[in-house]
């Protein structure tokens, strides 16, 4: 595999900060200071500011992320996701949620783990409540539900359902950026709140805004599972 990926793999990095490490000559594979994409074994000698790597032991959160904090390793960014948390060790988000919206992010430094989560080929759901500006109607939910024109891609089917009048359940199994709010947009609908509730088996019905915990063993087991 390339160092990127096994750097992430064991814990250490995201995939574009092991490009950051590499150019500050910090990494040294086989004697050799590593190149960016450099294809590797897990057999190889590499090390990290003079010490072997090896693989750290795996940590998996689930954070009810507040609005304003940005779901983004990079640590220039005002407001980022690894300062509002500040974990003793290396972890980062799965996939992202918008600035403006709140709710369930998942932090690992399991590599492997994350990638399998959001491959959309594998159609994990993802679970959202949304507040839009008007009252909703029969066929902002059933357009919705049937997909939504963007751009030059078709949202895949999704389950919506009404909650109250300006309040709506959507189950997604895709992740494109924004997309309920482009896809609301779509039908004249503005979003004034959205919220994840749900990826996959991991919920947040036990946790305040802001706070986190630990996945538990049964939910990572049920979550491994999920995703083989």
């Amino acid at each position: 595999m390339r160092i990127n990926k096994l750097l992430s793999n064991y814990g250490y990095c995201s995939r574009v900060e092991t490009n950051r490490f590499i150019n500050d000559k910090r990494v040294i594979i086989n004697g050799e200071l590593a190149i960016p994409g450099q294809w590797v074994e897990e057999t190889d000698t590499i090390l990290l500011d003079g010490v072997p790597i090896k693989r750290k032991e795996k940590v998996y959160i689930v954070l009810n992320k507040p609005v304003g904090i940005t779901c983004t390793a990079a640590k220039d960014v005002k407001d980022n996701i690894i300062d509002y948390i500040n974990y003793p060790e290396y972890i980062f988000p799965v996939g992202r949620l918008d600035k403006e919206s709140q709710g369930l992010i998942i932090m690992t430094n399991d590599g492997e783990l994350a990638d399998k989560i959001l491959n959309s080929e594998n159609r994990h759901e993802k679970e959202y409540i949304v507040t839009v500006d008007k009252t909703i109607d029969d066929n902002f939910i059933n357009g919705m539900s049937e997909g939504v024109k963007l751009g030059e891609k078709i949202t895949k089917s999704c389950k919506v359902n009404k909650i109250d009048n300006n309040i709506f359940r959507i189950i997604l199994t895709e992740g494109l950026n924004k997309q309920i709010r482009k896809m609301a947009k779509t039908f004249g609908y503005t979003v004034i709140r959205l919220e994840r509730i749900r990826i996959i088996n991991i919920k947040i019905d036990d946790i305040d805004i802001g706070k986190w915990r630990n996945i538990t063993e049964d939910e990572l087991n049920e979550l491994k599972e999920n995703i083989k």
